[in-house]
C-alpha cells in the first residue's frame, strides 16, 4: 500500500518516539516526586475530594474506580519503567500490537492523572502530551513502515500549536504588535531560567528582532508544514531552533520541548542522510514485513476521528474570541494552544516566612522559605529545571499576580507548612525550620526586577526586591483548624 506508507521517514519516526518517551518519563517522574503533597489522600487538592464530586463522564479517570497514594505510586512508577523501555528501544521491537499496547498504556496513566490532577495538571503542556501520546498509539514499531496519515496529523498538532500561539499574540497585549513584548518577558516570565538575565539585557532593537522572528515564525511558517518537502522541513527546522531559543530563555516545562519533538517528525531521513551518513542504518530501519490490512484500516480511522475533531479547534483559530489552551472532548485528544497572549511588565512575588514566636509583634525574626526554581534569595542565580516542572513554584507566579489564583490550595499549603508536613517540604529547596515547624506562617508581596548590570557588578545579585504589601497576615495552626471548625 504505497499511499499508507511513508517510506521516507524510518529515522524521523524512531527519533520523534524515543524523543516523546524522554517526554513522558520526565512527565511521570514529576507525578511520582510531586503527588503526595499536591494531590494526595493528605495532599493539597486532594484526589478522593475531587472524585467524590466529579463524575468519570466529566474526567475519565482510573482513580474514580480505586484511589490510594500507594495505588497512584505504583501506576506512576509502571509509567516511569514503560517510558525508560520506550525510551531505550525495546517497544519498537514488539510485535506491533505489543508495541500500540505500551503506548496506550502510557497514554491511559497520564490521561488518568492530568483529568484528576485540577489546578496542579491545568496547562497546554498536558494536553499536548495526550494528544501526541494518543497519536504515538498508531504510528507502529520497526518491522512496519511509518503511516502517512499519522505524519499528517502530528504536523497538524504543530501547526495547531504554533498558529494557535502566534495568534493569541498577535490578537492580544499590544506590546507584540509594537515589538516590545520582550523587553518585560525574560523579567517577568512564569519562571526565569540561567541565562535570562541576560536575554533581559539585550539591546531593545533585538528585542523587536526576536518579537518580529517569533511572528514570521508562528504565523507564517507553519503554513509551510503541509508542502512538499524539502519545504515542511526546513519549516520545521526554523521552529526547532526557535524553540531551542525559548529553551534556553526560560523554564516552560515541556512545552517547548514537545515542539521540538514534534519537529523531528517532519524532518525526512533524506536529511539525516545528509548530516549523519544515515544510510549506514538502512538494512535497520527497512521493514520486515508488509503493512496489515487491519493496521491500515485502523490508522485511516483514528485519521478520520481526528479530522471531525479538529472542526473546533479550527474554528477556535480564526475566532475572534480565541481561547487558549482549551480541549474540546473529554479525553484531550484534539486541542488549542497559546500562551501570553498578555505579558505582564511588572515582577510580583509571593515571600512565605515563618516564625517560632508565640507572640509575633515588630521585633519578631521571620525566616523565608526557599523554593527550588521561583525567585526569592536575590543572590541565587534563577535555575534551570525544564523540562521538568515545579509545579508548585509555577502556580506561585499566578499567585502573585492575583489572590485569586492561590484559592483553595495556598490556604492548605500554609496549613502543611505549619503542621511540618514532610511531603510539602520536599516540595521546596529550603525549610528554615529542621527542628519542628512554626508557630506562624506569613506571606508578603515583593516586586522584582532583574539588577541592571552595574548593580550586578557592585552587589553580585540577580534581583532586586521591594516589598509591597501582605498577601497572607500572620496564622498558627490553631487559628487554621478554628477556621476550618466554623
Amino acid at each position: 500500500m504505497e499511499w499508507f506508507s511513508a517510506d521516507d521517514y524510518w529515522f524521523a519516526r524512531l527519533l520523534f518516539l524515543r524523543a516523546l518517551a524522554a517526554v513522558y518519563l520526565v512527565a511521570f517522574l514529576v507525578a511520582v516526586n510531586q503527588f503526595r503533597a499536591l494531590l494526595g489522600t493528605d495532599g493539597m487538592l486532594p484526589i478522593p475530594r475531587f472524585v467524590a464530586r466529579v463524575p468519570f463522564s466529566r474526567a475519565p479517570s482510573i482513580f474514580h474506580w480505586h484511589y490510594t497514594d500507594r495505588f497512584f505510586a505504583t501506576l506512576v512508577v509502571v509509567g516511569a519503567v514503560l517510558s525508560t523501555l520506550t525510551l531505550v528501544g525495546i517497544t519498537e521491537i514488539l510485535p506491533l500490537p505489543a508495541t500500540m499496547a505500551v503506548w496506550l498504556v502510557l497514554w491511559a496513566l497520564y490521561q488518568s492523572i492530568v483529568n484528576v490532577g485540577q489546578t496542579w495538571y491545568s496547562f497546554g503542556w498536558e494536553s499536548l502530551l495526550l494528544e501526541v501520546g494518543f497519536l504515538a498509539i498508531f504510528l507502529g514499531d520497526n518491522a512496519t513502515a511509518p503511516p502517512f496519515l499519522m505524519l499528517i496529523a502530528l504536523r497538524w498538532v504543530l501547526f495547531r500549536l504554533e498558529f494557535g500561539a502566534g495568534m493569541i499574540k498577535i490578537r492580544g497585549d499590544t506590546c507584540w504588535r509594537d515589538l516590545t513584548c520582550l523587553n518585560y518577558h525574560h523579567e517577568t516570565q512564569p519562571m526565569p531560567g540561567p541565562f535570562s538575565w541576560y536575554f533581559h539585557h539585550l539591546p531593545a532593537p533585538l528585542h523587536k528582532v526576536e518579537v518580529a522572528g517569533n511572528h514570521i515564525t508562528q504565523l507564517i511558517v507553519p503554513f509551510a508544514l503541509f508542502l512538499p518537502q524539502p519545504v515542511a522541513g526546513i519549516a520545521a527546522g526554523c521552529m526547532i531552533v526557535t524553540q531551542l531559543w525559548l529553551v534556553i530563555s526560560g523554564n516552560f516545562s515541556w512545552l517547548n520541548w514537545m515542539a521540538i519533538v514534534l519537529g523531528l517528525s517532519v524532518l525526512p531521513d533524506g536529511f539525516w542522510r545528509t548530516v549523519f551518513g544515515l544510510q549506514r542504518l538502512e538494512n535497520v530501519l527497512l521493514p520486515t514485513t508488509s503493512t496489515p490490512l487491519w493496521w491500515a484500516v485502523l490508522v485511516t480511522a483514528v485519521a478520520l476521528l481526528v479530522l471531525v475533531l479538529s472542526w473546533a479547534p479550527a474554528k477556535n483559530l480564526v475566532s475572534q474570541r480565541q481561547a487558549m489552551n482549551a480541549s474540546f472532548d473529554r479525553l484531550h485528544l484534539v486541542n488549542t494552544y497559546g500562551a501570553f497572549g498578555s505579558v505582564t511588565k511588572i515582577r510580583w512575588e509571593v515571600v512565605v516566612e515563618g516564625t517560632t514566636d508565640p507572640h509575633p509583634g515588630p521585633e519578631t525574626v521571620w525566616l523565608e522559605y526557599g523554593f527550588k526554581g521561583k525567585p526569592g534569595d536575590v543572590h541565587r542565580r534563577p535555575p534551570q529545571f525544564a523540562p521538568y516542572h515545579l509545579r508548585l513554584d509555577w502556580l506561585m507566579w499566578f499567585a502573585a499576580l492575583s489572590p485569586g489564583y492561590a484559592e483553595p490550595w495556598f490556604t492548605a499549603f500554609v496549613t502543611r507548612l505549619l503542621a511540618g508536613d514532610r511531603a510539602t517540604l520536599r516540595l521546596l529547596r529550603h525549610n528554615p525550620f529542621p527542628d519542628g515547624p512554626p508557630r506562624y506562617v506569613r506571606a508578603r508581596l515583593f516586586r522584582y526586577r532583574f539588577t541592571s548590570r552595574a548593580e550586578r557588578r557592585a552587589t553580585g545579585d540577580w534581583w532586586v526586591r521591594t516589598e509591597q504589601s501582605t498577601f497572607l497576615p500572620p496564622v498558627s495552626l490553631s487559628a487554621r483548624t478554628a477556621g476550618h471548625r466554623r
